[in-house]
């Protein structure tokens, strides 16, 4: 999941002790990077999972947003969103561009983004402050539109949610975490069903990961357990 880290639960949401991962992590590694390895102390005394251990956005995000439960549709539709940019990149990319995400989509208020033309395509396709993938442009206005049908039905929050899994991973390295789950599956089975894109089984554990539906702080990590969901 910053430039403007808010608060998870009214936010509009995936390296190791290798010289490989070192580099990465020195470059800005992401969440959802998998390597062998467990926490790692920083300067500061705090143990934090590998890919926290860099660039000082990715500590930041790690310290203060990633894995706490985030709630309400249109923080629920950003995390969504951003977490479908981010397959293929890092995620230091998204969190750098976060703001300019924000302002380029309205904040990621449903109604506004559903209402999208191909003028809008265009404009967001000339933003430099984003990431200019016209297919995932074009699956975020797709997906407002999902979220905004989804309001008869309980809503996104509802969705996403009832896919909290009964117990969380208790992970002691990075190699232990998983990608995908039956759960992230199931979840991104039914996004799609919901006319969401870009909600792959990967992307949809990430998410889980990002908002606190699971908790894969490495035990040892300081931030381990505070997610207020899983202990």
């Amino acid at each position: 999941m910053t430039s403007t880290a808010s608060t998870p639960t009214t936010s509009a949401a995936p390296t190791a002790p290798t010289a490989s991962a070192a580099s990465s992590a020195s470059a800005g590694a992401v969440p959802h990077d998998r390597a062998d390895g467990g926490p790692v102390p920083g300067q500061d005394g705090l143990a934090r999972c590998p890919w926290a251990a860099g660039h000082p956005l990715n500590r930041q995000y790690h310290d203060t947003e990633w894995g706490l439960a985030v709630r309400g549709e249109q923080a629920l539709f950003e995390r969504v969103t951003l977490e479908a940019f981010q397959a293929g990149l890092s995620w230091l990319t998204i969190l750098a561009k976060r703001p300019a995400f924000r302002a380029a989509f309205d904040g990621f208020d449903p109604l506004k983004v559903a209402a999208y033309t191909d003028a809008d395509v265009s404009r967001l396709m000339a933003d430099a402050g984003i990431v200019r993938n016209r297919s995932k442009i074009q699956a975020t206005v797709r997906n407002a539109a999902a979220v905004l049908a989804l309001r008869a039905q309980g809503g996104l929050d509802e969705l996403i949610w009832s896919h909290r899994p009964v117990t969380t991973p208790v992970p002691r390295t990075v190699a232990e975490v998983p990608t995908s789950t039956p759960g992230s599956k199931a979840l991104a089975r039914e996004l799609r069903g919901r006319g969401f894109s870009f909600v792959g089984p990967t992307t949809a554990y990430a998410l889980m990961e990002a908002i606190g539906m699971v908790d894969t702080h490495l035990v040892g990590c300081h931030r381990r357990g505070t997610s207020g969901v899983h202990s």
